[in-house]
């Protein structure tokens, strides 16, 4: 559908694809430092159940942004933020490696050894994030698109759900697999960083469920959409 205010729906998308592209940016960036949340005082394989990683906390908002995009705006464009996203996370890495590599003033606040033990790997952890986003995003969207077929547009629940459990526990166990072969975590963690991690984000999910039919609503409500029907921007 070629919506009236045309210039309304650019706007939506770009504000989405912005959030998307600071989510997926910021959590290559802030990776590193691990937290305890702790409801459950459990632990599983020697780890702690919800000992993760802080780039965990803004990494499931893009997969409800692209679900809402995939709902809203349809495949391609959902697509074309995908691919958006890896460059801009190609070249805020290309900015960190060449901050890394200047040396710092005898005044700096912030000395090369503080800076290379913050940012040093962050090279590793884009491109095991970018391998791990890369399938993940391609299955989320594969299998929402496949159940927004079968279901004719109803059920969202169904699509947000079964994508997003399915894509998260590819991306978890890729980039714990590339982080642990390239050294930055131990082995011995992988299996209960894995089971960790995949609950959490069956958690939050779960929790952005009615944002996104929230959003879905509010879409359809201003821009007029029927059922299984989308934005199309030319």
């Amino acid at each position: 559908m070629v919506v009236r205010d045309k210039l309304a729906a650019q706007r939506m998308y770009l504000l989405l694809g912005s959030l998307f592209i600071t989510s997926l940016v910021v959590s290559n960036l802030i990776f590193q430092k691990f937290f305890y949340w702790y409801p459950f005082h459990l632990e599983i394989f020697g780890t702690k159940l919800f000992e993760i990683s802080v780039g965990v906390l803004p990494y499931p908002i893009t997969f409800l942004i692209t679900d809402l995009i995939s709902e809203i705006y349809g495949k391609k464009r959902a697509n074309q933020v995908i691919v958006t996203g890896i460059f801009a996370s190609l070249f805020s890495l290309s900015i960190i490696l060449i901050a890394d590599y200047v040396p710092s003033t005898s005044w700096s606040f912030v000395k090369d050894d503080m800076f290379h033990t913050v940012f040093g790997n962050t090279a590793v952890a884009v491109f095991a994030s970018m391998m791990a986003y890369l399938f993940a995003q391609f299955i989320d969207i594969q299998i929402y698109h496949f159940w927004k077929r079968i279901t004719k547009g109803r059920h969202l629940w169904l699509r947000n759900n079964f994508s997003t459990f399915t894509s998260q526990f590819v991306d978890t166990l890729t980039i714990l697999v590339l982080l642990c072969s390239f050294g930055i975590i131990e082995w011995s963690r992988f299996k209960g960083l894995l089971v960790a991690g995949f609950l959490f984000k069956i958690m939050i999910a779960i929790l952005d469920t009615p944002f996104l039919y929230l959003g879905v609503y509010l879409f359809k409500k201003r821009f007029k959409l029927k059922v299984n029907e989308e934005i199309l921007l030319a």
